[in-house]
């Protein structure tokens, strides 16, 4: 592919498009846009490593110790299935018009409304800002695992920089960072996958074969809120609601990441082939080893202290007197969450310069340097970033809660209007007379996963804070950190929709703008299977069990 290319939506068809266009629209946006350097590898991994930091490797402690291991084992596998329903529902729109500057935002706006559009990529924008200073003042954190005297502000400072940096960069340093980052943080959970089979039949240090014993003794489910039956059913439902934070915006990464994918019309689909199996194994798999090497009354993993003493893993390591291990994993996580700090700079940062494309942000946002690089959307979105300062004197257990119940709450919202711009997607195709036939990716399980997905999750959103409806639980805090990102959705939705009087509530099927770019799309595509020619990629494995192995990974 020729990457000096620079390929953009042009500004003034987007405008049209979002409704927002008038004749005396300023001067168009620069043609400088962003540019296509994300490989088929790197996408996989980014689809997958992105997302994984703290929620796996500590937060599901807290989850294990309220529940216990049955519940936990079988709440991943369900939100497994439910994100999995957002994956090709939403795969299926991207693969179709993988154009420059595309978002779950973006396709609000042009398929459903632009107040949608509006709504939805400002509160990605604030969202992933804030989240970025959460997993930085958690890497800062998990570094006092290690005793030493570095003041906190000193390492959120290191970690600030790193990150901004890094997002300057053109984008295929970013894919290639991301996909060695992301690789760490896969193969220690295959590490650790490993260590739970061996544990599990006494190959460890001290030669006890645990088995399913933890199962029995304390015993597979927990009680929580109230007793009884009532209590096992709030215990589960507590796990569902808390063990989505793992799977946060894994979705949305995809999407965005297809605007500068290489091939996004077949290197996005294999990401969404690839995305069950891999949940399974590193999410599923991960929390039903937990529960078989970890005690769900272990009392460090409520009051373990910072970082990842409260983990399941370094406690189990522990148990089990394996020396040096925890420092190790305390090593990855601390490189987790940088990674997961960086991937969500870069979500912020290109959901801004989507809204600029869609005419909904300043056009400067929209302006990108000769590498494809949205420098004034990267400068705008670090700066939220720097709130990671105010939590310097707040303990981690506190902020990580309070970013769980929050960020959860956007998520949800995010994962509903994304089966909501399916649905118009495909009720407009059908009426233009668009047939699966000319669709890059369809999946068999749709339409009919996207509305069960839709369903649990305004359902989730909606029980985000159930336990503060409880005698002796409501605090206001715990109520507004739960529940406030809906009104502040509501209020992004309505607030465009009284100043934008003339936009349209719903977008007609017909009216549904499916062509615009899409050209441009299929010539990219053309050109880039004319410069790599599949003759290339066969050359390039010397042994066909290296080939069959790739494949498998979906690096090929």
């Amino acid at each position: 592919m020729e990457e000096s290319k620079e390929t953009y939506p042009p500004s003034e068809t987007t405008r049209r498009v979002a409704g927002d266009a008038t004749d005396d629209d300023p001067e168009p946006i620069p043609r400088r846009g962003t540019k296509r350097g994300i490989k088929s590898r790197h996408a996989q991994m980014l689809a997958l490593g992105g997302i994984i930091g703290m929620g796996l490797f500590v937060g599901t402690g807290q989850a294990l110790a309220i529940a216990g291991p049955a519940f936990l084992f079988a709440a991943y596998l369900v939100i497994c299935f439910l994100v999995y329903g957002i994956v090709t529902a939403i795969t299926e729109v991207g693969a179709y018009l993988p154009i420059p500057g595309m978002s779950v935002a973006y396709y609000g706006n042009r398929i459903v409304s632009p107040s949608l559009g509006f709504a939805l990529g400002w509160m990605y924008w604030y969202t992933w800002g804030i989240s970025v200073a959460y997993e930085i003042t958690a890497a800062a954190v998990v570094i006092n695992y290690w005793p030493n005297t570095v003041p906190v502000a000193a390492w959120i400072t290191i970690m600030l920089v790193v990150i901004i940096a890094m997002n300057f960069f053109p984008v295929k340093v970013y894919g290639e960072s991301e996909f060695w980052f992301a690789s760490i943080k896969v193969f220690t959970i295959i590490g650790l996958l490993i260590l739970s089979v061996v544990l599990f039949f006494g190959g460890g240090p001290d030669h006890t074969r645990l088995g399913f014993w933890y199962w029995q003794n304390p015993g597979a489910t927990k009680e929580y809120l109230v007793e009884g039956a009532g209590g096992r059913f709030c215990a589960f439902l507590f796990t569902l609601i808390y063990s989505c934070f793992s799977f946060n915006f894994s979705p949305e990464l995809v999407i965005i990441s297809a605007g500068e994918m290489q091939s996004p019309r077949k290197n996005l689909p294999k990401a969404a082939i690839h995305f069950i199996w891999r949940m399974i194994v590193f999410y599923a798999l991960g929390a039903l080893a937990i529960g078989v090497i970890c005690r769900s009354d272990e009392p460090a993993l409520t009051n373990g202290g910072k970082g990842v003493a409260s983990s399941p893993w370094v406690i189990a390591i522990k148990k089990a007197g394996i020396h040096g291990l925890d420092s190790l994993i305390n090593a990855v996580v601390i490189t987790s969450a940088w990674s997961s700090g960086n991937s969500i700079l870069y979500m912020s940062s290109r959901s801004l310069y989507s809204l600029a494309v869609a005419g909904n942000a300043p056009r400067i946002f929209a302006r990108c340097n000769k590498h494809g690089v949205p420098v004034y959307a990267v400068i705008a979105s670090s700066l939220l970033s720097l709130l990671a300062y105010l939590n310097v004197d707040t303990t981690s257990g506190v902020v990580f809660n309070w970013f769980v119940s929050f960020i959860n709450t956007a998520a949800f919202i995010s994962w509903v209007c994304c089966c909501l711009i399916y649905f118009r997607f495909k009720k407009a195709r059908a009426t233009q007379g668009i047939t699966k036939a000319d669709l890059p990716y369809t999946s068999i399980l749709q339409p009919w996963l996207a509305w069960v997905s839709m369903v649990a999750f305004s359902l989730f959103g909606l029980l985000n804070g159930f336990s503060v409806f409880f005698p002796g639980h409501f605090t206001a805090s715990d109520f507004l950190t739960a529940y406030i990102g809906i009104p502040a959705f509501l209020l992004l939705y309505f607030g465009h929709r009284l100043f934008a009087q003339d936009a349209l509530w719903l977008r007609a099927p017909d009216a549904v703008d499916l062509k615009t770019g899409l050209a441009d799309v299929l010539a990219d595509e053309e050109s880039h299977a004319t410069v790599s020619p599949a003759a290339g990629s066969l050359k390039r494995y010397r042994y066909a069990w290296l080939k069959k192995l790739y494949m498998v990974w979906g690096w090929e």
